[in-house]
């Protein structure tokens, strides 16, 4: 790789879908995962598959060497929204654009720079010049070659003044870019950024399929949801909307073609349901939650399934829409987060398995600092707080101010039972201090729908983000964010925003690092959410399953990788 070595330095990126934060359903950081005859199940499609006689299967019993065959069933309580990277911002999508999509670059599991579909990546002694040059032979699942035009039309997808999609902000500083020949890219920036690597993250898009919709329309094209085509290991092949998305091995993948034939993903809206379906083998890979952990390790210690486990690059929070006057004031805020045991959440919802959080980034990031404000678990306080902000009882025990209740919904989505518990033990909670709060448990699209903009329809929601492996907190914070990006609660602070900014006009992570830290202090300060807990991340599977490898971020990391031993 011709990587210069000062870029390594700063450069920490995801593979394509990690290249930016996305929304947490219960598919990637809290659902169950029971696999008891799963094993079964995914040895014997394996065995169906490969149409070895009986001595050649005998014979790859004690063979590490990879084989070909079976189908997997990944178990998923959330349902795709839509399949293209530069519009979703769901992990249930995002997981299924990593299959059919690839783009130039990645990360391995330590989130250093990998490339992808790149067979090099040079930049300029300013950093201001990044050239790639193309591998031999790519081609789209179509049979089409992937050329230098494809990405030049799919990285200019955001920058054009009809785009609408929330990926706009990893975008703004490219100046140009420029085809020179069939395989050498160009880009140029305006200034440096040291983030840009998540803009060359994202996938790339056929030309000959989307180069005349205008991109006014292209987040709505049927490209999206009825034939989406790219380059990545696995074709799509069908989606029943609210059952599952099937995908299947591309042969001419330009790492190899998949082990696996085939991949589906099932979705179980009931997290009870998905259980039993674990159990009865329907499904064979799931990321267990903490509730749910010990009894999945009994499952391993029987032989029925193997878990790998790590801390996922994550955190699941309780954020207030400052659109709505009950949460325009920093200190109500900083009260509500007095209100709630997180301590008692983690030590009873989830069973210990995780960790209170205080503020918006991993302890798995070079940019992480614990000396931040913290408002701890305190009842009396939380009361006092809401006393001095106006908020007095009224004659059914509710707090009113200016004639106007405080009482409000709570948002979450269904099949995320740790989401749901938390929904009720905030409801109980925020009792004691006088305020209604009523959870609405509501299905992930529809959930989506009413978060993302332009609706903002929620008082208050419980969600999680999939962090990207860059540390800038400015996807979501910055105000600059708000009305197309992912800074749906609308938080909005000058400092905030001018440290931000700051922390991405340096190429040097020291620098950088103390940027975030301070941004990310005054973020803790004014509780836009109340950060809730990081989470670990526990992915049971068959126990047959091989070249699985733990990512922190991403839940399929090298899906092309993975077979099944007969």
């Amino acid at each position: 790789m011709k990587l210069k070595q000062k870029s390594l330095l700063f450069i920490v990126l995801a593979l394509v879908l990690s290249m930016f934060l996305a929304a947490c359903s219960g598919s990637t950081g809290g659902n169950e995962n029971n696999n008891t005859n799963n094993t079964d199940n995914a040895t014997n499609n394996a065995t169906n598959n490969t149409g070895n006689d009986p001595e050649d299967e005998e014979e790859e019993v004690d063979s590490n060497e990879p084989v070909y065959g079976g189908d997997l069933i990944l178990g998923s309580t959330g349902s795709p929204t839509l399949f293209n990277g530069y519009y979703s911002s769901d992990t249930a999508s995002s997981a299924i654009e990593g299959f059919i999509f690839d783009s130039l670059i990645g990360s391995d599991t330590s989130f250093e720079t990998t490339l992808s579909m790149a067979a090099s990546w040079d930049q300029s002694d300013d950093y201001m010049v990044n050239t790639f040059v193309l591998k031999d032979g790519l081609k789209f699942h179509d049979g089409e070659p992937l050329t230098a035009e494809d990405v030049v039309f799919s990285l200019s997808i955001p920058l054009h003044e009809d785009y609408d999609g929330p990926r706009k902000g990893y975008f703004e500083k490219i100046e140009s870019i420029e085809a020179t020949d069939e395989k050498t890219i160009v880009i140029t920036l305006s200034d440096i950024d040291p983030s840009i690597h998540v803009a060359f993250g994202f996938p790339i898009l056929p030309k000959h399929i989307l180069g005349d919709v205008p991109v006014a329309d292209l987040g709505e094209h049927e490209f999206n949801t009825k034939n989406p085509i790219g380059s990545g290991p696995f074709v799509f092949d069908e989606w029943a909307d609210g059952q599952y998305v099937r995908v299947k091995a591309f042969e001419d993948y330009h790492e190899g073609r998949p082990y696996l034939d085939t991949i589906t993903y099932k979705i179980v809206p009931d997290a009870d349901a998905l259980l039993t379906q674990l159990a009865t083998g329907d499904v064979h890979y799931y990321t267990v939650p903490a509730s749910d952990y010990h009894t999945v390790l009994e499952w391993e210690e029987a032989g029925d399934l193997k878990i790998e486990s790590g801390l996922a690059l994550s955190y699941t929070f309780l954020g207030y829409n400052l659109r709505n006057d009950l949460f325009k004031e920093k200190e109500v805020r900083q009260a509500l987060t007095h209100a709630i045991d997180r301590e008692a959440i983690v030590a009873s919802i989830m069973a210990g398995d995780g960790e209170v959080a205080h503020v918006p980034e991993s302890p798995l990031s070079w940019a992480y600092d614990e000396n931040v404000p913290k408002f701890d678990y305190d009842v009396d306080k939380a009361k006092q707080m809401l006393e001095e902000a106006g908020w007095t009882p009224g004659a059914d025990g509710i707090l009113e101010k200016d004639g106007v209740k405080f009482s409000f919904s709570l948002k979450t989505n269904q099949g995320n039972k740790i989401r749901e518990d938390i929904a009720v033990v905030v409801q109980e909670q925020f009792a004691q201090i006088g305020i209604e709060v009523k959870p609405e448990i509501m299905e992930w699209s529809a959930f989506l729908a009413d978060v993302n903009p332009p609706a903002w329809n929620f008082d208050a929601i419980i969600l999680g983000w999939a962090l990207s492996t860059d540390p800038d907190p400015s996807g979501i914070f910055h105000s600059k964010e708000i009305e197309e990006g992912l800074n749906f609660v609308a938080y909005s602070n000058e400092e905030a925003d001018e440290l931000m900014d700051l922390n991405m006009s340096t190429m040097d992570r020291d620098e950088r690092a103390d940027y975030i830290k301070q941004a990310n202090a005054l973020i803790a300060e004014d509780q836009p959410y109340t950060f809730l807990y990081y989470p670990n991340a526990h992915r049971a599977m068959p126990v047959n399953l091989e070249g699985f490898e733990f990512h922190a971020r991403l839940e399929y990391y090298n899906i092309h990788k993975w077979w099944l031993k007969q």
